[in-house]
């Protein structure tokens, strides 16, 4: 038990004179730990843990009908390479010639990435003028989380929307990847890739001095 204590006794002073006895005091302190103990149990029962979150990452499957598919979406799609010092190149397929264009050189700010992203989705999805709709149904309480996450998946799935392949080259980041994942879903991108950066796209690094 934790406790202090102080005691005086009487006695006399010099001249004669009796002083008054000092009673003796005693602090008792274990109350004050079970208190302590209390509220960590309080605030370990009532504090709400963090959620784990997922990030939905879709990846190449190999398929006999892949390589078809790939070439009648090639108009629509964009390749995205993640290079040094937090740069994006990124280019488009010449549907003619199917030859890459030249490629364009970005970063992660509002005005880089994220902005051709929405420029080239909101291009080829006309659906995504919807998804402020929904939104505003799920703040009245119209829908439920679960139809407004179904009906933004719908629009986000559009087969005619923008399609992103996203390769990192041995220069970039762990953290590129993750923030350009981040970018998909700012700009209701439903359909994205992670695959590996082929030869000729690390020369056409180089060629832009990001390689």
């Amino acid at each position: 038990m934790a406790e202090i204590e102080a005691g005086g006794g009487g006695g006399k002073h010099k001249g004669g004179k009796k002083r008054g006895k000092k009673m003796s005091t005693r602090v008792d302190f274990t109350p004050m730990v079970d208190l302590g103990f209390l509220l960590i149990t309080f605030f370990m029962l009532t504090t709400s843990m963090n959620k784990p979150q997922t990030m939905e990452i879709n990846m190449p499957v190999k398929d006999e009908k892949v390589e078809d598919v790939s070439k009648v979406k090639a108009s629509q799609a964009v390749t995205v390479l993640l290079a040094k010092d937090d740069k994006i190149v990124y280019y488009f397929i010449d549907p003619v010639s199917g030859e890459p264009q030249t490629p364009q050189i970005t970063n992660f700010s509002a005005g880089g990435i994220r902005a051709t992203l929405l420029k080239e989705n909101k291009q080829r999805n006309p659906r995504l003028d919807s998804i402020p709709i929904y939104k505003d149904m799920l703040n009245k309480g119209s829908i439920n989380e679960d139809q407004y996450k179904s009906y933004l998946s719908g629009i986000r799935g559009y087969k005619e929307a923008l399609i992103v392949v996203i390769k990192a080259s041995d220069k970039s980041r762990y953290n590129n990847l993750v923030d350009i994942l981040d970018e998909m879903m700012i700009c209701n991108i439903g359909r994205y890739a992670v695959v590996d950066i082929t030869a000729p796209e690390v020369e056409m690094l180089k060629t832009v001095n990001l390689e």
